[in-house]
Formats: structure tokens, sequence, C-alpha cells
């Protein structure tokens, strides 16, 4: 049974869909008297002989982790450094370490701590001031949350050897283009990828064919390489609103694939609708400037068998009405049950 406190495990079971999370935990009165084997300035539950407790504790350091620790919480402290030596018997068994919204600088990162990790799975780092990732050594590594720090470089290669990889997020960062060029090509299981609010001026190159999310909102891209997505057979779930696409940047059917189901392009700047699949079932156009509703975007032909899937299409913020829906557009569009224009 692992350690988890209802919500985290509830974010956790949830993560396709959410891109951030909380540790609002219980009070600490209802965790129960501490183990034996515990850092005197943290809690070990007897329930949970193997997680140690260590968040919200006012910590300007790393406290040392005894042995059998396999679930550390650190988060929500004041933790400027961590020391060598803190990990030591730990260096094999930690499973999960959790350092987000502490004060944390690559400087401060001694060697012999994290880089001596080789079991960890679950590495969460958010809410520091990392310039660059910090990675331990760990195949096993499953889950990369690195948000809402000051990042300006991912250096490529970091990642090589990552093959469990499934998800990272390094939204809130300051990561360019040419910064992240190759970053992400090692994990080849690589499910999630979220590099929002960063200041991307295209989509990551080099990137696992086995993606099926990837959120890039929040950048400053203005055009998609023609067959970007053809390399990308799994992709259901694509995100690039609020950034300065334009018609001129999107080659003709480069949306057109059969993997999308959600599809979001609002804020930005085209003026037409671009072609999609038929199995497209979500797609978010608001708040860009549009002027026409052309049917060709969404049906190349329109019959029986051949008709968009589309459930939820946005149109608001455009320069078009329901009044400029052509004729067959119920029969194109017959399983939309939500096409909004204001």
């Amino acid at each position: 049974m692992f350690p988890l406190r209802v919500p985290l495990l509830a974010v956790m079971v949830s993560l396709a869909l959410c891109q951030y999370y909380d540790y609002e935990y219980q009070p600490y009165n209802l965790l129960g008297p501490s183990g034996p084997n515990c850092n005197q300035e943290c809690e070990c539950p007897i329930n949970f002989p193997s997680a140690m407790y260590c968040d919200s504790r006012k910590l300007k350091f790393v406290p040392i982790v005894p042995t059998g620790i396999k679930y550390l919480y650190l988060q929500n402290n004041q933790i400027e450094e961590i020391k060598a030596g803190v990990f030591d018997n730990v260096t094999a068994d930690l499973r999960w370490l959790v350092l987000d919204n502490n004060q944390i600088t690559n400087a401060k990162v001694a060697k012999g701590t994290i880089d001596k990790l080789t079991g960890l799975e679950k590495l969460f780092f958010s809410y520091n001031n990392l310039t660059e990732p910090v990675i331990p050594p760990s195949k096993s590594l499953d889950e990369l949350k690195l948000m809402h720090n000051q990042m300006s470089k991912f250096p490529s290669g970091l990642l090589n050897d990552k093959e469990n990889l499934t998800s990272i997020n390094v939204q809130f960062n300051e990561l360019t283009s040419e910064s992240i060029s190759g970053a992400f090509k090692g994990p080849k299981k690589l499910l999630s990828l979220d590099v929002s609010h960063n200041k991307l001026k295209k989509l990551p190159a080099g990137i696992p064919s086995s993606l099926e999310i990837l959120y890039a909102d929040y950048n400053d891209i203005d055009s998609i390489g023609a067959g970007y997505l053809s390399k990308l057979p799994t992709l259901q779930y694509l995100r690039i609103s609020h950034n300065k696409l334009v018609d001129s940047g999107i080659p003709s059917g480069v949306f057109n694939v059969s993997s999308l189901v959600e599809l979001d392009l609002s804020f930005n700047k085209l003026q037409s609708i671009p072609e999609i699949n038929e199995q497209l079932e979500q797609l978010y156009l608001q708040a860009n400037e549009i002027t026409k509703f052309d049917l060709a975007s969404f049906c190349k032909f329109i019959g029986p068998v051949h008709y968009s899937r589309l459930k939820h299409l946005r149109l608001d913020a455009n320069n078009i009405t329901h009044s400029s829906m052509p004729p067959d557009s119920s029969n194109c569009l017959r399983q939309a049950s939500d096409i909004m224009f204001e």
C-alpha cells in the first residue's frame, strides 16, 4: 500500500487531464504516532513506515533520511540547500522525492545527493529557483515535474537513459526552442509533455512517437512544421492556445491526423478554420480572427459514413455568427452537440 493521502492520489489518477496539483494534506495529528525510524524533524506514520513527511515545517535544509524511507515529502518549506550525504542511506531505495515550494538553486544542490538516487520514480521539483534541470541517474524515473522555476536551458542527453519516463512538466520557465532542442528525444515511452508558459517559437522537435498529450499554450509559436503531427501517430490532445499562429504558418492538412481527439488553437491570429480530421471530437478556435465558416475544413465528403465526429466547437470571439454556417452543416456536423458563436 502506497503512502498516499487522498488529494494526492486523486491528482495522480487524473494526471492526463490535469496540469497542476496541490499538497493540502491532512493535519499532522491525523497521521498517528511516528515510527522509531524517522528524523526527529519529520513524521513517519506507523501505518506507512516507508514514508517520511517533512512538509510545511520551515526547514532550511533537507534532513538526513534514515534507512527504509521510500517516500519523502519536503514541500512547502524554506529549503535553500541540499547537503551532501543526506540521501546516503536511501540511494537505491528512495522512490518519491517531493521538493516543491522551496528556495533551492542549482548551486546549492551538492554532489552526492540527487545524483546518487538510482531508484527514484517521481521527482517533484516545482516552485524553486532552478536555472536548469536536476536529473537523478535512476532509469526507473517515470514522472518529472519542474514547473515554476527559472530554467532557461534543458541540455540534450539528460534524459537519454530514462526509458520509463512517461510524464514531463516544465511549464512556467524561461525555455526557448533552441534551449530544448533534442531535450526530450530520449524517453521512448513518454506520454505527456507540457511546455506551456515558456518562450518557444515552435513546437518541440525530436519528441518520441509515443507521445499522447502535448501542451504548448502561452508561448510565441507562429507556425507548425509540415508533417509535424505525422511523426506523432498516437497524439490525442494538442493545445497551442495563446500563441501567435497565423494562416500562413499552418501547412495544408497539418492537423488532419486521425489520432487527435482534442485540438485547442484558441487565442491566436487565425483568419480561417484549418482542415481537421473527421475523427476529431473537440475543437477550440475562440478568440481568433476567423471570417468564414468553410465546411470543407470539417468534411471533404458528406455521406452515411463520411461526416465529422466533432462534438464541441468553439468559435466565439471571431468575426462569424451562426448564420455563417452553410446549409449542409447539419449533415457534416451531425454529432456536434455544442457549437458556440457567442
